[in-house]
Formats: structure tokens, C-alpha cells, sequence
């Protein structure tokens, strides 16, 4: 598989992921409801956030589909998929008081549950071309589709690794998430002198120096899909990664620990 340049933007199927981030919403409501209340008050591993805190953010990020619907739509998009990803930094703050109130509003599993099945009746009416009012500014539907599929991705593995419970993850969701990372990481560190291998989703050259164009790259990173969500979200670090056996890291520039994680 070539590597992704971060001069042409990577396309999504529009169809596919609307699928994908559908029946990850679904999985994730399965699992909510079966929780008890001693794990919805166990803490998140997100901070002081508890596991009742964070169903409740991904209800609001559910919902956000129904506030991003304004009429009129907006004439075009103002944010790239990679920008959103560059900025989640600056809304982690408001995110987590907003998590706070909405847990205690209202019970954050009926939360989640109405927000996921009002998702679903919105998605099919959605025009695929449509633009969305998204929080972090106007963004195409598609690229707002991919943006549920990080939010729901990374925050199942958080609800699976605080609760014990085993939530499924969607392959065409995780194959999405896995690749806007992989390429936002392209984007912050621009060039060619060491390649990320996160088979079977993507390949991604950055940092700058030498561009690799031929034979075995010198210096190499490879990861599983699932450790390579986990250190562009800041779930585990590039040392635990390496020491678990589950990140391989070849040549004297492989480290690339200085620019994980991607999202904050």
C-alpha cells in the first residue's frame, strides 16, 4: 500500500460511513443500557470525568447532528477534516463542563439512548452533499460523519477498558478513525523521512527529511489498529506501546513520541 500524501486530502465513502458510524452508535447503546450503577459511577479513566460523565458526552456528541442542521444550511465549509482533528485541543475544556451538566440533567443512559435513536432517524433524510453547522465551524456531511466515527471510536475503547464490558467495534469505523489519524499525524509533521504502518488501514509518511521512495523504508513505526487509535487519542503512551509489545519502531528517527498524541 502506497503512502498517504497529506497534499490530497483522503475521500470517504459517504454511505459507508454514515453505516459505519451507525452501527457503532448502536453498539454503544446496547452497552450503555446494561450497565449497572456502580459502573456508571466509576471513574472514566478521563480524569475526574466518571463513566456516567462521559456516556453523557457521547450522547452530546450524538446529538450534535440535530444542532448542526440549521436552515439555511451554511454555503460551504469553512473546516477541513484534518483541522478538526488539530483543534480538539482547544475544546476539550468546554467539553467537559458540558459532559458535567448533561449528566446531571438528565439519566445519561435515556440520554444517550433518545440521542442515538434521533441520530439514526436524521441520518436518513441527510442529503449527502449537504453541509453541516458543526460545532468547530461549517464542515461537509461526510467529513462531520467521520468526525462521530473518532468521537464514538475512541470513547467505546475508554467505555470497554473502565467497565470490563467487551463493546464491539465496527471494522469500517475503525478503518475511518484509524486513517484521519494516521493522516493528521502526516499534516503536523510534514515530510517524508519515516513511514507509519498501521496495517491493514493505512500508511503514512512524515516528519521532515529524506522522502523514502523505494525498497524498505529506513526507518519505520508499525502498530495494530486498536494501539494506533489509542496513542493518537492519548490512551497509552509510546514507552507502554513499545514495552507491551504492540508498536514496533525501526531506524534513528523512528521515535515519533514527541508527536503523540494527536488529539488532546
Amino acid at each position: 500500500m502506497p503512502a498517504a500524501s497529506a497534499r490530497r486530502p483522503r475521500s470517504y465513502d459517504p454511505v459507508k460511513t454514515r453505516a459505519a458510524v451507525l452501527a457503532q452508535a448502536a453498539h454503544v447503546a446496547e452497552a450503555v443500557r446494561a450497565l449497572r450503577p456502580d459502573q456508571l459511577s466509576a471513574l472514566s479513566g478521563l480524569g475526574t470525568w466518571t463513566v456516567a460523565e462521559l456516556v453523557a458526552h457521547m450522547a452530546t456528541g450524538v446529538d450534535g447532528l440535530r444542532s448542526g442542521l440549521v436552515d439555511p444550511a451554511p454555503a460551504a465549509a469553512e473546516v477541513a477534516l484534518l483541522d478538526w482533528a488539530a483543534g480538539t485541543a482547544s475544546r476539550a475544556e468546554g467539553n467537559a463542563r458540558a459532559a458535567r451538566a448533561a449528566a446531571a440533567e438528565q439519566d445519561p443512559v435515556e440520554r444517550y439512548t433518545q440521542a442515538t435513536a434521533d441520530f439514526a432517524r436524521l441520518l436518513a433524510d441527510v442529503p449527502l452533499d449537504r453541509v453541516v453547522a458543526a460545532r468547530a465551524g461549517a464542515m461537509t456531511f461526510t467529513d462531520f460523519l467521520v468526525t462521530r466515527a473518532v468521537e464514538l471510536v475512541v470513547h467505546t475503547d475508554d467505555l470497554r477498558r473502565a467497565t470490563g464490558v467487551d463493546i464491539p467495534l465496527d471494522r469500517q469505523a475503525l478503518a475511518a478513525v484509524v486513517r484521519v489519524l494516521a493522516d493528521a499525524l502526516a499534516a503536523g509533521a510534514p515530510g517524508g523521512s519515516v513511514e507509519v504502518r498501521v496495517p491493514p488501514y493505512a500508511v503514512v509518511q512524515c516528519v521532515p527529511g529524506p522522502r523514502h521512495t523505494r525498497g524498505t523504508p529506513p526507518n519505520v513505526v508499525e502498530t495494530d489498529p486498536l494501539t494506533w487509535v489509542r496513542l493518537a487519542a492519548g490512551r497509552t503512551t509510546w514507552t507502554e506501546a513499545v514495552d507491551g509489545g504492540h508498536l514496533t519502531a525501526g531506524g534513528e528517527r523512528a521515535d515519533i513520541s514527541a508527536l503523540l498524541p494527536v488529539l488532546s
